[in-house]
Order: C-alpha cells, then structure tokens, then sequence
C-alpha cells in the first residue's frame, strides 16, 4: 500500500512565521526611534543619538520604570547566575570539560564542580582526573546551573546537585532562548507521562518520567539498557512537535503553555502534527487558552 501524501497548492500554504498572539508587542528595527532621551535611562540593546533613544537590535520594548532596553527576538544567549541550563560536552580538558550551551563562548565544567560517583564530598586527585572521560564525554548531553559568568562572557557551571548531571535517554530541541519564560523550576514532572527540562539557554529536554531522583547516583548514570516503552516515546514525539509548534509561533515555552499544547494536539497523529496548518492550528487554539487563564 503506498503512503498517503499530502500536496498543498501555493495559495493554500500557511505563514506559519505570523506570530498568533493577537496582542504582539511592536518590534523596533536597528535605528528607529524608541523616544526622547530626556524622558528614559538607556539599556541593553539602545543607543543614544541626538536627543532621541534609538534601538540598536531588532526586537521587542522592555521597561522597568524608567529603564529602557530591546529583547532581541533572536540572539545567542546570555547567561546569568542560577540559570538552568542545558548542554552537550565538547571536549575533556585537564581538571575541565567544555560544554556548548548555545551562547558565543563554550562552557567550562570544572572537575571541582560535579559530585563523583555515590555523591562523596572528598578533595578530586589525580586518579579522578584520569578518569574523567568515564564520567563525561563528547558528545554527552547534561543538564547544570551557571555558577559564575567571566568577564569574557563566557560560563562556569556546577552539576552539584543530584537533580543535575549526564541526561540518558530522551530528545533534545533548540529554541530562541528568548522564548524560555523564566519562572522558579525549570524542572517539570508533567501528568501526560513525560519529565521536561526548560534549560534557560534555549535548548530542551524531554525524557520519560523520572521516577526516582537517588538513582541518579551522583549524576553519571544513562540506563541506555532500559527499554523506553511505546507509549512514553509517542507522548516524547507529540511533546517535541508541540514545542516546534509553540516556537514557530514564537510563543512564550513554560509547563502550562506545553501542556496546552498537548492537549489541543491529541485531535492529531503525532506526524501530522508537523503539517504547518496542523502547527497554526494548536498555536492559535493555545494561545487562546492562555489568555483566558490570564484574564479569569
């Protein structure tokens, strides 16, 4: 039986880039005039010319009393202290890995950094250091916090805690790191089977439940033996389109968001749900939603 395929006439296709919030903000382009400069304090993304306050990226108006800056709608990212993030290793250097979580310079991981195996607190020797390839890798993805940012720009990370460290299976998706709403967890255990972490640099994960957080022994455990039942890898599949979704529409990616999403995309297989009017649809249907919840 031959696949069933879906052809779309020219005028029948979707701009899926049309934003589907019916209150955007209005995007500044690099030059225009955001207002005088008498009137605000200049930040991030402005600059002074003449009497007026200019924008110097395309992006949208952010203000906190009288301070004025312009979040670039696509950026690399810019981390800050406590930050969750997600991240894959790059290379294994002495006492260190280096670790690309989507901004301009890689990541530092120091050895001093991470719990070794079984959680011991204990000083790290030489013998740990030898073995640093047996606990993380290239090409091992991880999940950290930002200990301390340098003045270069560049991130130090810490996986001290056993809810961080080497993530087993799962999949991994990048998004504008603009569209990660900050909020107190960025770890969620969601009630549709699936945990999901929102690293604050843009890049997600999505993995089955995780049942429990003492197996984790120290951060360096992947189980890539256990088997990912049928069911947990379809609601892996539904959760990853959902968030294409969400993010073509350029709408903001938290728990509540995701999980309308899913719900709207159950009317859907999981593989029409990259049809970009399947995608349109769930995006509108979504973000009616949340301003529902936000006006009740």
């Amino acid at each position: 039986m031959l696949p069933k395929i879906n052809i779309r006439l020219a005028e029948n296709r979707v701009n899926t880039s049309v934003a589907v919030n019916q209150r955007v903000p209005k995007i500044f382009t690099p030059g225009e005039i955001i207002s005088e400069q008498k009137e605000f304090m200049r930040g991030h993304g402005t600059y002074e010319e003449d009497v007026y306050l200019k924008a110097s990226v395309a992006g949208v108006k952010e203000q906190v009393n009288k301070l004025v800056s312009i979040r670039p709608l696509k950026s690399r990212y810019n981390g800050e202290i406590g930050d969750v993030v997600v991240g894959r290793i790059t290379e294994v250097q002495q006492k260190r890995w280096r670790v690309d979580t989507n901004s301009r310079l890689d990541s530092i991981l120091l050895l001093s950094s991470v719990n070794l195996p079984g959680g011991e607190l204990r000083r790290r020797c030489a013998e740990d250091e030898h073995m640093m390839r047996q606990y993380l890798q290239e090409g091992d993805l991880i999940s950290a916090e930002v200990q301390n940012v340098f003045s270069d720009g560049s991130l130090s990370l810490h996986t001290r805690s056993f809810k961080y460290g080497k993530l087993s299976q799962g999949v991994m998706i990048k998004v504008f790191p603009s569209l990660i709403k900050r909020s107190k967890t960025h770890f969620h255990n969601l009630p549709v089977g699936a945990s999901i972490i929102l690293g604050n640099n843009g890049f997600i994960w999505i993995s089955s439940t995780v049942s429990n957080e003492e197996d984790n022994v120290g951060g360096f455990v992947q189980n890539l033996e256990e088997v990912v039942p049928r069911t947990d890898r379809e609601t892996i599949g539904r959760l990853r389109n959902c968030i294409l979704a969400l993010a073509q529409s350029k709408i903001m990616l938290y728990d509540t968001s995701i999980l309308y999403a899913y719900e709207e995309s159950l009317k859907y297989n999981v593989a029409d749900l990259l049809i970009p009017e399947a995608m349109v649809d769930i995006s509108i249907l979504t973000q009616h939603k949340l301003n529902l919840s936000e006006n009740a």
